[in-house]
């Protein structure tokens, strides 16, 4: 029995979620206080278990006190002891009516009976001591007393229905050892998401339609989108959001990481998710991937369960994870993370891609990084807003940004916006640059050409070009727009995002820091004018927009001005130089020595 007078171990568990208990334990003290329940208790309080029970007898009236009332609505789960004189105490009663309210309020509640030498028949018909504990209640009651013993008895048999633990016939250390094994598996297990979620709720529910849980079929969907643009923190959201809905539930993060970077890695992830699932005591341990796709087919077909698959990058770990949807029982649902959109298509997959923030969300979060508040901190205004363009809406750049820029001056902020206009910053690239690096050499060449030079490109001309230049243009192109490196718009230009072009760019730019002439593209009209003028330059993609050059200069006078260029470039002794491409606004040209 628990009363207003509250302990709180100095666990730590709790903390990462809404909970102030991790366990509401309910006794009758009379019969073991001193005894199983303090035995049961110490044994929580070492495992870290936060649990909340009384700290010593106070009379009792006949209505159960607020703080017990908070402390039950407060805690995530119930240990419930039904002793010999549990339903002698209204107290008792009228605490087991609150927890199997609360139960039915929040299904993700978990309330476990221990039958402390007692049936549970007993409980559910009122016989033996407590039918005489009811019939010392229904002495003289009048109809409100009747009323509250109805709901005693309700709620007795609905406990007592519960799934719990018999303590007949068991030796008591053994008993507590087997509680304290399983509790902390039957907690509704959350997962730590920042609390500066931006643009959330709206796409969450857009994913969820998706997923249409209440239907009994298995459904995977895969969930992709560009690097940084908040795949991993949108599906830990919705882990907490319906996790508590299935039977069993299991989550694979860095699944690209696990598998490549681990000897042994697909079969580890193999063992993780069978052991998840199953929730045995022993755990399971496979010899090899197919004794696994065997375990897991078998074993899981039969089972509603949810499985999340984070960071997927290839073909092989969908089929030796999650195979085929009858590899899991009706209702079960499989979320998957991926950069890839094309293995979704292979694998034949409903999918979701995860959109970039718009400007006003962008400066949401943004703010929430760099003022640690939901709006702009005076003057900062227009800064903050170069900083919001530059990060187009992903959300990985708002948030690095925001912590490199919190509590600095004005002139840092505009020393740091001068320098990221030069230099990207190295955090964003790193996690840019996974997706970069998984491309093929001709791939990774069409997308520093785009990079460079082809944003905004009508996507058949630009093909034109990149077919002259010895490129699959299609097919490079098809790979960009699955990995998510560029968009075709509905006026079939290419767009890609501002950040993976200045990747792109710096990627050039380091192939030979300290002679432009030396690298593979020249993107800069600096660049250009100072490797023609020293005569450095040695083998080259020339690309020019002379839009961008002169917005004044007449569509009449390209024709010299391409003559002009020509005739100069051909000066320069030992190069060769051939127009690749030209029309009225752009001229594309390769310029090799020897």
């Amino acid at each position: 029995m628990a009363s207003p007078s509250i302990q709180r171990s100095s666990s730590s568990f709790t903390s990462r979620s809404q909970w102030s208990y991790d366990v509401f334990l309910s006794f009758r003290g009379e019969d073991t206080r001193k005894s199983f329940t303090d035995h049961l208790y110490s044994a929580l309080i070492r495992n870290n278990i936060h649990t909340f029970r009384d700290d010593e007898e106070l009379p009792r009236g006949e209505e159960i006190a607020p703080e017990l009332l908070k402390a039950i609505e407060e805690s995530r789960s119930a240990i419930i002891v039904f002793s010999k004189t549990y339903a002698h105490s209204k107290w008792c009663l009228e605490e087991l009516v609150k927890i199997m309210k609360c139960k039915e309020e929040r299904e993700q509640m978990v309330v476990i009976p221990i039958f402390y030498h007692v049936d549970p028949s007993e409980l559910r018909n009122q016989t033996e001591i407590y039918g005489e504990a009811f019939t010392h209640h229904e002495k003289n009651a009048d109809e409100e007393r009747k009323e509250k013993i109805r709901k005693w008895k309700i709620a007795l048999r609905q406990a007592s229905n519960l799934a719990g633990y018999d303590a007949k016939d068991r030796y008591e250390t053994e008993l507590i050892d087997k509680i304290i094994e399983n509790v902390p598996r039957s907690f509704p297990k959350t997962l730590a998401v920042t609390e500066n979620i931006v643009g959330m709720d709206y796409r969450l529910e857009r994913l969820i339609s998706l997923l249409e849980i209440g239907l009994n079929d298995v459904r995977m969907v895969g969930v992709y989108g560009l690097g940084g643009i908040g795949k991993t923190t949108i599906i830990n959201a919705l882990y907490n959001r319906i996790s508590n809905q299935f039977e069993s539930v299991s989550l694979l993060t860095d699944v690209r990481k696990e598998s490549t970077e681990n000897s042994g890695g697909l079969l580890k992830l193999q063992q993780q998710l069978l052991n998840d699932i199953l929730g045995t005591t022993r755990k399971i341990v496979l010899r090899n991937v197919h004794e696994g796709i065997k375990e897991i087919r078998d074993k899981l077909s039969s089972k509603r369960v949810l499985v999340f698959l984070d960071d997927v990058d290839e073909l092989t770990q969908l089929e030796h994870l999650i195979g085929k949807h009858n590899w899991f029982g009706p209702g079960s649902r499989i979320i998957i993370t991926t950069r890839k959109k094309d293995l979704l298509t292979r694998h034949e997959m409903k999918m979701y891609e995860v959109e970039k923030l718009n400007f006003h969300e962008a400066l949401q979060l943004f703010c929430l990084y760099a003022f640690k508040q939901h709006h702009l901190k005076e003057g900062y205004g227009d800064l903050s807003h170069q900083v919001v363009r530059y990060a187009d809406g992903l959300p990985l750049a708002l948030k690095v940004l925001g912590s490199l820029l919190f509590g600095k001056r004005l002139s840092d902020w505009k020393s740091e916006l001068r320098k990221l206009g030069k230099v990207p910053n190295m955090e964003i690239v790193k996690v840019l640059k996974i997706s970069f690096d998984g491309l093929d050499y001709t791939q990774k060449m069409i997308f520093l050409d785009i990079a460079c030079f082809f944003q905004g490109g009508d996507v058949e001309a630009v093909s034109r070009i990149l077919d002259g230049s010895g490129c699959e243009a299609e097919s490079g192109i098809n790979v960009l727009v699955d990995r998510c490196f560029i968009t075709i718009l509905e006026d079939n230009t290419i767009d890609m995002h501002d950040l993976l072009a200045q990747m792109g760019k710096g990627i050039v730019d380091e192939e030979c820091p300290n002679e432009p002439g030396e690298r593979s593209r020249l993107w800069r009209h600096t660049d250009i004018y100072r490797v023609l003028k020293r005569n450095t330059v040695r083998y080259i993609y020339i690309y020019i927009h002379l839009y961008h050059l002169s917005k004044d200069l007449h569509v009449s006078c390209f024709s010299n001005f391409i003559l002009l260029l020509s005739r100069g470039l051909k000066k320069l002794k030992g190069y060769s130089f051939i127009w690749t491409h030209q029309n009225r606004y752009s001229l594309h040209a390769k310029l090799s020595k020897g």
